[in-house]
């Protein structure tokens, strides 16, 4: 059984990346506490939701003074994804909790959502410089015209957010920033990902809390994370103008990469059920007195 300084270590480890490089926790810290601690994956990515909700809060209220927040944004897509966070979790609770295929599907899941993260990292200059061609480079804040399609557009993405991240507890930060970059390319970068941020917190908060109602919070473990990262978060943006961040970055694509390739072609598989046999009648048998 690991000690509380080898998660305070993981902690560390996975806020100094998150500081010097930005990429989301989830993406790193459920991978490492399913395979490194062999966390269930349950228990893994309910109590990584909660982790994610109160590492970014501070950040999100940073956001919120700076005027970086698009309020209409976060509540369009937060009507689609909490809804869609509950929904998905009442399934998982319902029709999957107890079947052996729980534990693969949300492995498959979680890989699919790695591969596509380390696939997002690995190529972001790439991705960056094909969304610059549509986005106007504008910090001013101005006011944000959504139309009705638009929100039709938000609300589905929320829901195929609210999907996902429940499942898998990756993907709030780097999928919200590209949808939100592609329905609105004239809004401020800073604008879109302070926006982001604030629906990031919302929804693995919500979706945190749906896990916790099913006791797949680990709290003792949360503690232990959250003691290592917050203050090596703090370490690691300090001082991430003077690393090779561009390097770590994609040493992190790669590791993410095929991480999400290994869990979807070896998700984790449920234990054999113990069928514990019916107590064997004692036979008595017949003693001839002599």
């Amino acid at each position: 059984m690991y000690d509380a300084l080898q998660f305070i270590l993981a902690g560390m480890v996975v806020g100094f990346c998150v500081g010097i490089t930005g990429v989301g926790g989830g993406s790193l810290m459920t991978p490492m506490l399913i395979g490194l601690f062999k966390i269930e994956p349950h228990i893994a990515i309910g109590t990584d939701l909660i982790y994610a909700s109160i590492s970014k809060f501070c950040g999100s209220l940073v956001h919120a003074k700076k005027l970086n927040v698009v309020w209409p944004i976060v509540l369009w897509l937060s009507l689609g994804s909490i809804p869609a966070s509950f929904a998905t979790h009442w399934v998982l609770e319902h029709y999957l909790s107890q079947s052996t295929t729980y534990k693969s599907v949300l492995t498959m899941v979680l890989g699919f959502m790695l591969t596509l993260t380390g696939i997002s990292i690995i190529f972001r200059n790439k991705i960056e410089n094909f969304f610059k061609r549509f986005h106007k480079n504008n910090n001013e804040a101005q006011p944000v015209e959504i139309t009705s399609k638009k929100r039709i557009y938000i609300i589905l993405m929320g829901i195929i957010l609210g999907i996902f991240v429940t499942l898998s507890s990756v993907g709030a930060g780097a999928f919200g920033v590209m949808a939100l970059i592609l329905l609105f390319p004239n809004l401020p970068m800073i604008r879109i990902i302070g926006s982001d941020v604030v629906h990031a917190v919302c929804l693995t908060f919500v979706a945190g809390l749906a896990h916790m109602s099913s006791g797949n919070v680990d709290f003792h473990l949360l503690g232990w994370l959250l003691v290592g990262s917050i203050p090596s978060i703090i370490i690691g943006t300090l001082i991430s103008s003077k690393m090779p961040e561009q390097f770590i970055r994609k040493v992190l694509g790669i590791t993410l990469l095929l991480l999400g390739i290994n869990f979807m072609l070896h998700p984790t598989k449920a234990k054999p059920v113990q069928h514990t046999s019916p107590p064997q009648a004692t036979v008595i048998s017949n003693q001839h007195l002599t």
